[in-house]
């Protein structure tokens, strides 16, 4: 009998000063890394060279920004318009619009078959020369099974005007491959993401959707009073670091919720008061308890 309970005591003591594992609230499992727009430090932002690359960095999500093609298809790309990130100067030179006095070439306006002819790689660096600009369904086969996926609704009413329903199209999309529903692939969770309410609204509640959303949040104030509002169509928000760093009981408000909360972006160069940009993420994680990051450089985020 002693002998079991020197064997109990000695078991527990063992346990004394052991570290919880982190923690995070859903629908994430633990302090998360999302390889915002891929690791777009080192590859082209939105080609699948940067989608391979934030996995091989061990990026839990990777993160698509949706666009529509004139005949309705999701594209990944960040802006509206083409000419930050593709030759669409030099191969439809006569589409441009004048917006004031700045020519635009906008992604509604071409067709899938139309932007596959771009080069999206070039404006990083010639080793990426001839990179595609990937559809929503490209980026998924690339990505399926090697991490999550979280989708963000880019200028929805852009398209709305134009009769295209980004939210539909997502929705039929994720169900064609499989991913349509929480769980269904646990190797690939889906978080939706949009700095529209309405558009997150419509897909909760006109469209069913039954998949986590986080509601992206820019200068404005969040308070624990338009927390409580947030709350009533997604399930997390995502501000920007410095809303974060001025008021760090957000945190704490939002987890009091049951709301998780995913803060944007992280990149080297650009990491405030801290000497890198993994102690920058560090703080965040271990200081301030959030839950999920957005970064450019997911090989730097603190696993330690």
């Amino acid at each position: 009998m002693r002998f079991a309970l020197a064997i109990v005591v000695s078991i527990a003591a063992a346990g004394v000063g052991r570290a919880e594992p982190p923690k995070a609230y859903p629908p994430y499992a633990k302090p998360t890394s999302i390889a915002h727009r891929g690791a777009s430090w080192d590859a082209p932002e939105h080609t699948l060279a940067a989608y391979e690359l934030a996995i091989k960095q061990h990026a839990d999500f990777v993160e698509p920004d949706l666009q529509m093609t004139k005949d309705g298809v999701l594209v990944c790309l960040h802006d509206t318009t083409l000419e930050r990130t593709t030759n669409v100067e030099e191969v439809f030179p006569d589409r441009a619009q004048l917006v004031g006095e700045k020519k635009t070439w906008p992604v509604v306006e071409f067709t899938l078959a139309e932007i596959k002819q771009l080069d999206a790689g070039s404006w990083k660096s010639p080793q990426f020369a001839g990179a595609k600009v990937p559809s929503l369904d490209e980026m998924i086969d690339c990505v399926k099974s090697r991490a999550g996926i979280i989708p963000e609704t880019k200028s929805p009413d852009l398209y709305g005007r134009r009769g295209l329903s980004m939210e539909r199209a997502l929705l039929e999309v994720l169900a064609k491959h499989r991913l349509d529903q929480p769980g269904i692939d646990p190797a690939t969770p889906v978080v939706i993401q949009s700095f529209s309410a309405e558009s997150l609204k419509v897909l909760r509640n006109e469209l069913g959707c039954k998949l986590p959303m986080v509601f992206l949040t820019t200068q404005a104030p969040v308070t624990a009073e338009s927390l409580k509002r947030v709350r009533q169509f997604a399930d997390g928000i995502a501000p920007n670091k410095a809303d974060v760093l001025a008021r760090p009981k957000l945190v704490a408000d939002a987890h009091a919720l049951g709301m998780s909360v995913t803060v944007w972006t992280f990149r080297s160069g650009q990491t405030g008061n801290f000497d890198t940009v993994r102690d920058e993420m560090r703080h965040f994680v271990s200081e301030l308890k959030v839950d999920a990051l957005f970064t450019d450089n997911p090989d730097q985020f603190p696993r330690d």
